[in-house]
């Protein structure tokens, strides 16, 4: 159970972030180094620990499924699953499940968008309908559908939104996630 003031997931990531590039400038490289093997180890060893945890989970248990989706939802857990390779979804299933979250709020919107293309470089999506005309608008929906991809899928390297209406003068706007390799 969290406590209120317990940092984000998000929070917690970018001060590791932060963290790393400090080291990154250090001038002694075998300080350098030894830092990198940490962080490695560390990241091998959850990893191992993890992986057996969800082996003797499947093995063990008749709802292991259940609860492995249960553990892919929480944004925690999610978050280690996809950093150790263990989510059970691909890339294209975590990309449409967050365009199902968000479609609710662009069809209130008027709006709608459809996955084009999954490739190692990212995701091209499709905007349709919404507020002909509203540049605001637009943005606002573009930045859900990004927020959306980036809490289910975010090793997606990239978003492009292509917009058929060509009324509202939009192309593909290319929109690069900082940080972050697919």
């Amino acid at each position: 159970m969290s406590h209120p003031a317990e940092p984000t997931l998000t929070v917690r990531m970018e001060r590791i972030e932060q963290l790393l590039a400090r080291i990154e400038q250090c001038r002694d490289a075998s300080t350098v180094a030894a830092a990198r093997d940490v962080v490695q180890i560390l990241l091998d060893v959850h990893a191992a620990g993890l992986s057996r945890l969800l082996e003797i989970t499947h093995d063990e248990h008749p709802a292991s499924d259940a609860l492995m989706n249960a553990w892919a939802a929480d944004e925690s857990i999610r978050g280690l699953l996809l950093l150790h390779g263990l989510h059970p979804d691909d890339l294209e299933t975590r990309v449409e499940q967050a365009l199902e979250d968000v479609r609710p709020y662009l069809h209130s919107h008027g709006g709608d968008v459809e996955l084009i293309e999954l490739t190692d470089s990212g995701v091209r999506l499709r905007m349709q309908g919404s507020c002909h005309g509203c540049p605001s608008s637009q943005a606002t929906l573009k930045s859900q559908i990004e927020r959306a991809i980036l809490e289910f899928a975010p090793d997606v390297g990239a978003i492009e939104l292509d917009n058929i209406d060509e009324t509202s003068g939009l192309a593909i706007v290319p929109l690069e996630i900082g940080g972050i390799a697919g």
